[in-house]
């Protein structure tokens, strides 16, 4: 893996013995049919296809099979975000970001510099960095990743074992109701909806739960605490949202509203911060607590 001045990494594609192509060219085109043959011509001429050495190749150049080349994408356009990550604890084994909204935690769509992972990368100049759990691009707050490869599986065996606490903060609609409920613990069974983007809850055994503490009252507003006991996807977006009280400028809960990537709001950010989180670290065996530093509050 390379990186080029940007702190963007190369991707890697074998070239399998026992196959033949008139060109490097033809072998990308043959290899990647959802990607232009356009752009691959772009790449090779801005210098971005080249030899594991790092060497430049051609497109016309010939089809070497049993080797491996580098690439890196390319991207015309990308959406600037504004906003800053602050790095609030680095060691030789983890560095923990506190995210802003509206960036993205690894490169994605029309995203690559603008990206949690890559901003971090150029700034540390650690090219092994690696997230060891995700947060929504419209989610601020913490992020936690693994430096050294050899040590990133027993971090994200964590996560999957359901040994780390996640405690997130949310500004959602003030409720009469429920708030003469709380604390309570929500459990629901949530999966993907028709549409990818969204959830939904369906009859059947809960898979997702969520505890939740109210912490302050702003009518028509209330800023909640949420402890999630599982990891589904847009879990505390979807549980809020069938509560009656969805967060504060979620585009996705409870009506879906296009991105207009060009054009982002940023005065009216997602409601919902990663604020906490707390687990024994499995290599040195200290216990980590990770508080952000960012605040959310009625806009």
């Amino acid at each position: 893996m390379k990186v080029n001045s940007e702190g963007v990494s190369s991707s890697r594609v074998y070239l399998p013995a026992g196959q033949s192509y008139p060109s490097l060219l033809d072998f990308f085109v043959a290899t990647f049919p959802h990607i232009e043959p356009a752009e691959w011509i772009a790449r090779f001429s801005e210098g971005l296809v080249m030899t594991a050495d790092g060497i430049r190749v051609e497109p016309n150049d010939s089809y070497l099979p049993n080797t491996h080349l580098l690439y890196f994408r390319r991207l015309a356009r990308e959406p600037e975000i504004l906003f800053e990550e602050q790095i609030l604890y680095q060691d030789e084994h983890i560095l923990v970001a506190d995210k802003p909204h509206f960036l993205p935690v690894t490169p994605s769509g029309l995203y690559l510099h603008q990206t949690l992972l890559n901003r971090l990368k150029k700034k540390t100049g650690i090219q092994t960095l690696s997230p060891i759990h995700r947060i929504d691009r419209d989610t601020a707050g913490l992020v936690v990743f693994s430096v050294n490869p050899p040590e990133r599986a027993k971090y994200q065996n964590l996560f999957r074992d359901r040994v780390v606490k996640k405690v997130y903060e949310a500004i959602a609609a003030y409720s009469e109701n429920l708030i003469n409920q709380l604390p309570m613990t929500y459990r629901s069974n949530i999966k993907e909806s028709e549409h990818f983007l969204q959830m939904e809850e369906v009859d059947g055994e809960a898979n997702a739960d969520t505890y939740i503490e109210l912490l302050e009252v702003k009518q028509p507003w209330a800023k909640y605490r949420l402890t999630p006991g599982s990891g589904k996807k847009h879990q505390l977006r979807c549980h809020l949202n069938a509560l009656g009280i969805p967060i504060q400028h979620d585009q996705i809960y409870p009506i879906l509203t296009p991105y207009q990537e060009f054009d982002l709001d940023f005065s009216r950010p997602l409601q919902l911060l990663a604020k906490e989180i707390y687990f024994k670290d499995p290599i040195t065996g200290d216990d980590r607590v990770f508080i952000s530093q960012r605040e959310i509050g009625n806009s």
